[in-house]
């Protein structure tokens, strides 16, 4: 299949149907170490103002502005104080909606995804978003990066049949997450496990 990293007008398309199309697409992020290339099998989109689930709902803010600019660009976030998640801006200019990746199978430069994340098995290098953006070695100073001049490239890989294509909930979204904007390639083994929302329960204050 071609290296070459798919045009922008890929990510200018709706988001559902970019994330369906990632699926089996490779992504291949450059680094002083090497490249270490990732053959996607899970993903989930995200929509803007109408997406109670999404980082973009109540509006630009300095962490999410990525997300309102131009297509075929990395966001890039921190969450519970420790992992870096990837995602692809998608849509019109302003329009903030995103595709979050969240697991895939490393094709390429198993050994420096391996030194990321030594004791991982094969299956487990990538099987989860930070376990994918960790085998990657993304980080927050490539937030922003342009997907069509590097060094992050997302590839054409092996495009999955209809057939194989499976939908359901997001993973861990309180809110919004019985929208089926989740999708899986089916019988893949890196796929991640699913896990709903835990409610989280405010404790309340002693009385005095």
């Amino acid at each position: 299949m071609s290296r070459r990293p798919v045009p922008r007008a890929f990510f200018e398309r709706p988001v559902l149907d970019v994330a369906r199309d990632l699926l089996g697409r490779d992504v291949a992020v450059e680094s002083p170490q090497g490249t270490v290339v990732v053959r996607l099998s899970e993903v989930e989109a995200y929509r803007g103002a109408d997406d109670m689930g999404s980082h973009a709902y109540r509006g630009k803010t300095t962490r999410n502005e990525v997300m309102f600019g131009e297509a075929g660009h990395v966001y890039v976030y921190f969450t519970y104080g420790m992992h870096w998640c990837m995602n692809l801006v998608c849509q019109e200019r302003g329009e903030a909606a995103a595709v979050l990746l969240r697991a895939g199978r490393v094709i390429g430069g198993a050994e420096i995804a391996t030194s990321r994340r030594p004791g991982s098995s094969q299956r487990e290098l990538a099987r989860g978003p930070a376990r994918l953006t960790k085998a990657l070695g993304i980080d927050g100073d490539l937030n922003g990066a342009d997907l069509v001049r590097g060094p992050i490239r997302i590839q054409p890989g092996d495009p999955v049949p209809d057939d194989v294509v499976r939908t359901g909930p997001r993973v861990g979204v309180a809110r919004g997450g019985e929208l089926p904007w989740r999708f899986w390639v089916d019988g893949d083994p890196t796929v991640s496990v699913y896990k709903p929302a835990v409610a989280r329960v405010r404790k309340k204050a002693p009385a005095p």
